[in-house]
């Protein structure tokens, strides 16, 4: 008897991920294929969107060949998609790319366009109607970009589309956006409304025809028999609309709950918390959420697994001995205070000129002590980022953990102490393709049997309390990390200013918006 399968497949900067999970969770097959993104120019970051389905189709054909290799004879009860975002990819009457899609707030050449509406149209007002002020995160002054630098190629433009919403397309014929993802596009999406913003569209993507929406786990469409062809997926099999991948990697782990904050461990930090309100604060990300009835404040470090992958090859260590060495440090690291801002820092200081600062060396301290300072020094800014959720009213109850940065104890105990907040590191944490496949499976589920429930998909693995013995020590630490930023601010900016001329660049703030 056939096994009953969803098949989850994930867009993501540095490669495509693809999972087939049987309906109880167990994962049956998982394929990647890396990629590479494109920067024509200082502060271009792009990607040719024909690319995303060239790889899905390889995704789609390589994990069902695994698992009849598997002898495992299985049926695809739905289909998952989730990719990076906000991504702007606008195509013709024919579906044809008129140009390569803009990625998030990696891509930072909107500076001009972002300048002007926020001007034109008013910070309050852009906040009352998308939740969130403009920065390189923001889809519409992306769009604006390509009405004023390349005209020829907006004005051939017709539909909207980002991985997940491209995937669908190719798949089924639909043309959909999901809120989550709608509501990246800022200003142009009424996050209150939960509509497009007809003024702001008609003003800003005229000629380009809205998506219609819908929410992530609503089915869009089923499998046509031209991609039937292509991937090997049955026809007829329903296809979900998808999100953003951050955002599927939280329903990955359970963590889109009233109260629960995702924080995401990787080359950088991604922090995602959800409540049923709206929250405005202009230091972080309004959004709406995955699922209706949810909103989200959303933030993001600018580094953390590059700042210790870095101080890793600067000191040409392995990461089992500047762990033990770290440890060893202890609460503090001897004394020294680090800013993680080496690649400027995104939420919530919002500073692409802020940079890495350490104070207090001395010729007594040790790899082990910087190693320490690093990981302390991405705690603060977690701690940073909740306390402006909280301050904006988010109801922060608990931290679902996830990433690479899991894998190991320090780094979370660390986070955990710093925060004050208990850490749930889930069973698996193989990211957004898990989650993509979960919706599949929840929005495809049979009358005769039950829903499935991402607690029993992927239960709770580790549990992550925080020590009170050492909270009053980093409460006084992270008074000391709030100064340093503000007493440091102006001559740091006057470097940045001069870095920026040594190298000619004055748009690459590495990953300063980004969701990744």
């Amino acid at each position: 008897m056939p096994k009953r399968c969803t098949l989850g497949v994930d867009i993501g900067t540095s490669s495509s991920k693809g999972v087939l999970v049987a309906a109880d969770g167990e994962i049956i097959a998982t394929a990647t294929v890396a990629h590479e993104v494109a920067r024509p120019r200082a502060g271009w970051v792009e990607m040719d969107g024909r690319i995303w389905w060239h790889e899905f189709v390889e995704l789609a054909q390589r994990l069902l060949a695994e698992a009849s290799a598997l002898g495992i004879e299985v049926e695809v009860a739905g289909v998952g998609v989730s990719g990076m975002g906000p991504c702007i990819l606008l195509v013709d009457d024919h579906d044809e790319p008129v140009r390569p899609a803009i990625l998030y707030g990696v891509d930072t050449r909107a500076t001009a366009q972002i300048e002007r509406m926020s001007q034109q149209l008013g910070l309050d007002e852009i906040t009352r109607v998308g939740g969130s002020s403009l920065t390189s995160q923001a889809g519409g002054p992306k769009i604006g970009w390509i009405s004023d630098e390349e005209p020829a190629a907006f004005a051939r433009a017709r539909r909207l589309f980002m991985p997940a919403s491209w995937l669908a397309r190719r798949l089924t014929g639909a043309y959909v956006l999901d809120h989550q993802s709608a509501s990246q596009v800022s200003p142009l999406y009424d996050i209150d409304a939960e509509t497009w913003h007809e003024p702001w569209w008609n003003r800003f993507a005229d000629g380009i025809e809205p998506p219609p929406l819908a929410w992530a786990g609503d089915v869009v469409g089923t499998v046509s028999e031209a991609a039937a062809a292509a991937t090997g997926i049955p026809v007829g099999t329903p296809v979900i609309a998808g999100t953003i991948d951050a955002w599927t990697e939280a329903v990955s782990v359970g963590a889109h709950g009233t109260g629960d904050l995702m924080l995401m461990y990787g080359t950088t930090m991604f922090l995602i918390a959800t409540g049923e309100q709206t929250l405005r604060t202009p230091s972080m990300w309004t959004t709406v959420g995955a699922f209706a009835g949810t909103r989200n404040l959303a933030g993001g470090l600018a580094t953390s697994g590059a700042l210790t992958s870095w101080l890793k090859d600067l000191t040409e260590g392995d990461y089992p001995t500047l762990l033990a060495e770290a440890a060893e440090s202890d609460v503090g690291a001897r004394g020294l205070v680090m800013l993680p801002y080496f690649a400027g820092e995104r939420t919530p200081i919002l500073d692409p000129d802020a940079r890495g600062v350490v104070a207090g060396l001395t010729l007594g301290h040790t790899r082990g002590d910087l190693y320490r300072a690093a990981l302390e020094a991405t705690a603060l800014g977690v701690r940073h980022n909740v306390e402006t959720m909280r301050a904006a009213g988010a109801d922060i109850r608990r931290i679902v953990a996830v990433g690479g940065g899991t894998q190991g104890s320090l780094w979370l105990q660390i986070v955990s102490d710093v925060t004050g907040l208990v850490q749930e590191v889930p069973q698996t944490t193989i990211g957004a393709s898990y989650g993509a496949a979960f919706l599949a499976a929840t929005a495809t589920a049979t009358a005769a049997e039950a829903p499935p429930r991402i607690a029993d998909w992927n239960p709770v693995a580790t549990t992550i309390r925080p020590r009170p013995e050492v909270a009053a020590d980093y409460d006084v630490l992270f008074e000391r990390y709030l100064r340093l930023y503000a007493s440091t601010k102006e001559l740091v900016h006057e470097l940045a200013a001069e870095q920026r001329g040594a190298s000619g660049d004055t748009h690459d703030h590495a990953d300063q918006e980004g969701a990744r």
